[in-house]
């Protein structure tokens, strides 16, 4: 497995496309100082996924994007390819030559792919793992990596060995695992204190229904309790309205018979005045009769009020019950 070219356009100080064959054998680079040499290292140092302005010479990403000359208008957007004999099959795929592929605007969106296919940086990074291809691997040795590797000041010496042994690949996939596992363990955290409120809300939930049954059945036996008080008070007002009838019917028979007495009485004074002195007493003794008939004609006048009064309460309280049987 080599590399076979390397295409850039736009990325730093390449303005214009340009593609670098890699044949079999040692390849140079060289030229004077200032004339980009480190740039194509850059350039496959970032299409392999560098994430580090600072390790790529800049201070932010779009700092990658030809910044234009006075000849020249400045770019928006850098891309590089960089295409991968894998004539033996090193590589994970079925493809006898792979190119990936990272592009980026000076919006901050980036896309990466693989054989001109959109992919995410993870895929990439997968591809190439424990095949010593990468930002951080022995494929790309700077002098300051010469420098950390002999002093072995970060450790770097045993991230190239590791990756040299081809265990680097069991490494991610356990560091994956195990931050797959925290976050299983806090999900799982998360689900057991979603458990316990939803516990706590069903136990007052349970409480809620118990009390709201309880009310129902209250409610239902008040009601019925209503409805018994309603029809035993009818029909005592029912009766009692009857009584008042029959009582009514009998003081206007009373009074119509006063009314007929006194009508004869009228008519008989008429015939006995030549005896009115004769019959003084007897006047008087009439006439306190009819006083007192008066005054039972007053009170049975009275009761009658009195009872058309208690028929229209008992109408109104009738009318009432039957509004709230309905």
């Amino acid at each position: 497995m080599h590399l076979k070219r390397l295409d850039i356009f736009g990325f730093k100080s390449f303005a214009h496309k340009i593609s670098l064959e890699f044949g079999s054998g040692i390849t140079c680079v060289v030229g004077p100082n200032g004339c980009g040499k480190t740039n194509v290292a850059d350039a496959i140092r970032w299409v392999l996924g560098e994430q580090s302005p600072t390790e790529l010479r800049g201070s932010s990403m779009s700092d990658v994007i030809f910044n234009g000359t006075k000849q020249r208008r400045r770019l928006g957007m850098a891309e590089v390819a960089l295409s991968i004999d894998n004539s033996e099959g090193f590589l994970p795929t079925d493809y006898s030559e792979v190119t990936i592929g990272r592009r980026v605007f000076r919006s901050g969106e980036s896309e990466y792919s693989i054989n001109k296919s959109n992919c995410r940086l993870r895929d990439i990074r997968d591809l190439f793992l424990d095949t010593g291809i990468g930002t951080r691997t022995y494929s790309l040795i700077e002098r300051k990596m010469v420098d950390s590797v002999l002093s072995d000041s970060t450790g770097h010496r045993r991230f190239m060995f590791e990756e040299a042994a081809g265990v680097m690949k069991y490494h991610v996939r356990k560091k994956s695992a195990l931050n797959k596992l925290a976050a299983t363990e806090a999900d799982m955290q998360r689900v057991a204190d979603i458990i316990s409120e939803v516990e706590k809300q069903v136990r007052s939930l349970k409480r809620q229904l118990s009390q709201a049954r309880r009310h129902r059945r209250y409610s239902d036996e008040l009601r019925d309790i209503e409805i018994a008080l309603g029809r035993w008070q009818n029909a005592r007002w029912a009766e009692q309205r009857r009584e008042s009838g029959s009582r009514v019917e009998e003081l206007r028979g009373i009074v119509s018979s006063r009314t007929s007495t006194l009508q004869d009485a009228d008519r008989s004074s008429t015939s006995v005045r030549v005896e009115l002195k004769d019959k003084d007493e007897a006047l008087g003794s009439l006439e306190n009769e009819v006083g007192e008939l008066d005054g039972r004609v007053r009170e049975l006048a009275e009761a009658l009020l009195v009872a058309r009064e208690r028929r229209s309460a008992s109408d109104r309280r009738v009318r009432e019950l039957d509004g709230e049987l309905d």
